[in-house]
């Protein structure tokens, strides 16, 4: 589970985003980042035995974000995230295509799933799985615990128009015109903090994994 002095702590460094602060809290920092993996890694362990692409053996260390901010290109110069992003795949957070991801902020936590954003010829071939395999598509998508659960695919990114080669009345236009297919579910610090978390989130990646393999199944 996530530890009360972990949210605490990332709290803390919403409210003092220095450098000088942290390095006076760096024993704080420690002890949430290993809280982080210890999590990661429990998490690993479970979610490995739903999808056998993600090893057991995973080292969390290659799932877990920086918390350190890369600020050459940004206005923004505060050196430090507010949150800890924790990215699963068969390659931790390294990856292309479908995976999932915990985000772990303070009143504002989620879990996420599904192809983020991908390159050129996968959107055309996850496109085209969804345009040749309508049904496969909805049987995941509308299942009654899916919408539930997740509710509908994250708008990010969506077209306005129809992309070239799909008709503007083709009936999964509104899904062709999406260039990000993921869905989510908030959680809050209660859920996190309780003693069956790493489950609960375990479950819920068990419950995305058709959606997962669909998007996977489209870009082999």
């Amino acid at each position: 589970m996530i530890k009360s002095a972990t949210f605490k702590f990332l709290k803390e460094v919403s409210e003092n985003n220095d450098r000088d602060w942290f390095k006076l809290h760096k024993n704080e920092y420690d002890n949430a980042l290993q809280n982080v993996l210890d999590f990661t890694a429990a998490l690993i362990t479970a979610l490995s035995k739903t999808d056998p692409t993600v090893p057991a053996n995973l080292d969390p260390k290659a799932c877990v974000m920086r918390i350190y901010r890369d600020v050459r290109f940004s206005k923004d110069k505060v050196p430090y995230k507010t949150n800890f992003g924790i990215a699963i795949s068969a390659n931790g957070k390294n990856f292309k295509g479908p995976g999932y991801y915990i985000h772990l902020q303070p009143g504002a936590s989620f879990i996420a799933a599904g192809s983020w954003f991908p390159e050129k010829e996968e959107l055309k071939c996850i496109r085209q799985e969804i345009d040749y395999n309508a049904s496969d598509w909805h049987e995941i998508i509308d299942d009654t615990d899916f919408k539930k659960l997740f509710g509908d695919l994250h708008q990010e990114g969506k077209l306005q128009t129809a992309p070239k080669g799909y008709d503007a009345d083709n009936p999964e236009i509104e899904y062709l015109k999406l260039k990000s297919f993921t869905v989510g579910k908030k959680l809050t610090d209660k859920e996190l903090t309780a003693s069956g978390s790493v489950e609960s989130v375990a479950s819920l990646f068990e419950k995305l994994y058709p959606f997962i393999i669909f998007l996977r199944s489209a870009i082999s």
